[in-house]
């Protein structure tokens, strides 16, 4: 389940002011100890900013080619026509 900035912060204090164990604490409330340590060990580092969400753009792709890439790939192409792919073969001179 993925928790928002405020229910991270709301967590951490049931967790400090609970009469009970971490663990058992954790458990009740159905949160990975994992995640609540990740959480508190940034809310220490960070403050409240720490408990925003660190997951990156989904839409950004990691192997992406850059346009200015497309852009050199496509003029280098232009420049050796000799060395391009045409109809999935290269067409190489030996």
């Amino acid at each position: 389940m993925k928790y928002s900035q405020s229910e991270k912060m709301e967590i951490i204090r049931m967790v400090e002011e609970s009469s009970l164990s971490v663990k058992q604490t954790l458990r009740e409330m159905d949160v990975p100890h994992s995640s609540f340590y990740e959480w508190y060990r940034r809310y220490k580092e960070e403050g409240y900013d720490g408990l925003a969400s660190q997951h990156r753009d989904l839409r950004q792709v990691w192997n992406k080619i850059p346009e200015w890439e497309k852009e050199r790939v496509v003029e280098v192409a232009r420049e050796y026509p000799e060395k391009s792919w045409i109809n999935g073969k290269p067409r190489l001179q030996t």
